[in-house]
């Protein structure tokens, strides 16, 4: 029985560039959350109870982007489902899971990170 062993791609934050419109996030939550009522919402990832949106912090944006309001570091709240299957990447920060959203799918954009990832006191 033979086994893949797979391992982090080693990357630059300036050696990575995304290609025509696309919008790369990183940071995006999927782990168990507590409300400010104290009720548990469970891990969720892949499973039809965790249908909402998530916030991700914006880790590159393609040469193609025509949009002036959203830059590197921001914060995005992505419709559900708006992202592809992460890719686990390691840079100058550590490692990350890197993913791709569309600019279509995006509903709103903020400076600083949201705690509250169902919606949040920044919105």
């Amino acid at each position: 029985m033979s086994r893949y062993a797979i391992s982090r791609t080693k990357i630059t934050k300036d050696g990575f560039r995304p290609i025509n419109r696309h919008i790369i996030v990183s940071d995006m939550h999927f782990d168990e959350r507590i409300t400010h009522s104290g009720i548990i919402i469970p891990y969720d990832d892949m499973k039809s109870q965790g249908i909402r949106p998530r916030w991700a912090q914006v880790y590159a944006i393609g040469p193609d982007f025509d949009g002036d309001d959203l830059q590197v570091g921001n914060w995005i709240c992505i419709a559900h489902g708006r992202w592809t299957r992460g890719i686990e990447v390691e840079d100058e920060e550590g490692p990350k899971t890197l993913r791709r959203v569309d600019e279509n799918d995006i509903l709103l954009i903020s400076d600083e990170p949201v705690d509250d990832l169902t919606m949040g006191d920044k919105v």
